[in-house]
């Protein structure tokens, strides 16, 4: 579905904003996934991450198939007024396609919590009743959960953890590099140092930056804040500043991309030095590098597996939203790292059962399951023409 939202400007002017949702698959239940804004949105990369969502809900075996929504904009450029009214018009255009039973929304590429509340209360004034469940990533004082706003790298933080023994991974002695310091490479970066791991490189849109001795996650942060970007922060011994591709190319134990889609390709996979990718980003690595590092004996945590932290919490979210009950951060961590970590051990068996790369088992998994759901309302097919 395709939406021109025509929105008032500050100064009175009028400007069109191209729009879309796309719901992939709903065989598993109602339809979950992120808005996005972004200046680079189209129709095709919104069905592709709705493909992606549909098999990363069937792999973290929740009831959801796959959405995703956009609108081409440069948030940057707006003033928090006309965000608002964008925010607001997406909800209006595309309200009688979503729903608690129907299409869920979420937070995703610089649609935040405070987007995502103006959204919220949008939906709820259309439909004439309160509607917590019909979006998700919503601030807690309007019925969203603990645990949301780290939920997508604590469960690759998970997810990793479990692998260690799997993966020869020492915490004292790994190093790590993250492309990307959102909140999904922040929140993983944190974690990871807390447990020993050495963040040995950061970047974001602007740069980055790489010390051998290491790098305090909560400092760069901290620089980020008072400056814009992570670079120019200190780490613990000689810092440089690098490009977000010389990070790509580092050597280290784990390369954790977490910023934008196919970072790494054809065109540099030869040049990736990471024993292991663990993918935070949505699809940061082409098909065809893929194949070429998985051949190479690499490993690399699949999205769909890696990043389903977020959307596993999202659906704590929808179910406390419906029963008008609420969970402290403990029970819904414990949930988590628990769903996490039988997923990442039933795709981690079928990928030395079955000789396939980690990207393929889980495919294979969530497959599974979505084939599951089909043949259990039966086989129309069969009886057609009979």
């Amino acid at each position: 579905m395709a939406a021109t939202l025509l929105i008032r400007m500050d100064d009175g002017s009028r400007r069109a904003f191209k729009s879309w949702r796309c719901r992939y698959n709903d065989r598993r239940g109602p339809t979950k996934g992120g808005v996005r804004f972004h200046p680079n949105v189209s129709l095709d990369e919104i069905e592709t991450l709705s493909f992606w969502m549909t098999f990363k809900c069937a792999v973290a075996n929740l009831p959801f198939g796959g959405g995703k929504g956009g609108v081409c904009v440069d948030t940057k450029a707006l003033s928090a007024n006309e965000l608002e009214r964008l925010s607001r018009a997406y909800i209006e255009a595309f309200a009688p396609f979503i729903g608690p039973d129907r299409d869920i929304l979420a937070p995703d590429m610089y649609t935040n919590g405070i987007v995502i509340a103006w959204m919220a209360d949008e939906y709820s004034s259309i439909s004439g009743q309160a509607s917590p469940s019909a979006i998700t990533g919503k601030p807690l004082a309007f019925g969203g959960t603990n645990g949301r706003v780290d939920a997508t790298a604590r469960g690759g933080y998970y997810t990793l953890r479990h692998l260690e023994t799997s993966l020869a991974l020492n915490p004292e002695s790994a190093t790590v590099a993250i492309q990307g310091f959102g909140n999904v490479g922040y929140y993983c970066a944190k974690l990871l140092h807390a447990d020993g791991y050495k963040i040995i490189a950061i970047s974001d849109s602007g740069g980055g930056i790489y010390d051998k001795s290491g790098l305090d996650p909560l400092a760069v942060m901290q620089h980020k804040h008072e400056t814009g970007g992570v670079k120019g922060a200190k780490g613990q011994g000689k810092t440089n500043e690098i490009t977000n591709a010389e990070l790509l190319e580092l050597e280290c134990d784990v390369l954790v991309p977490a910023a934008l889609e196919r970072q790494i390709t054809l065109d540099n996979c030869d040049k990736i030095n990471a024993r292991i990718i663990l993918e935070m980003a949505n699809g940061p690595v082409s098909p065809e590098a893929d194949r070429k590092l998985s051949a190479a004996g690499q490993i690399i945590v699949p999205d769909i597996l890696a990043n389903s932290g977020g959307v596993t919490v999202s659906h704590l979210e929808w179910v406390q939203n419906r029963s008008g009950f609420y969970w402290d951060s403990s029970r819904v961590r414990d949930h988590l790292k628990k769903t996490m970590e039988t997923e990442t051990q039933a795709i981690w068996a079928l990928h030395n059962e079955m000789d396939l790369s980690m990207r393929d088992a889980a495919y294979t998994h969530g497959l599974r399951r979505i084939a599951e759901s089909v043949e259990a309302r039966g086989t129309p097919a069969y009886f057609e023409g009979s």
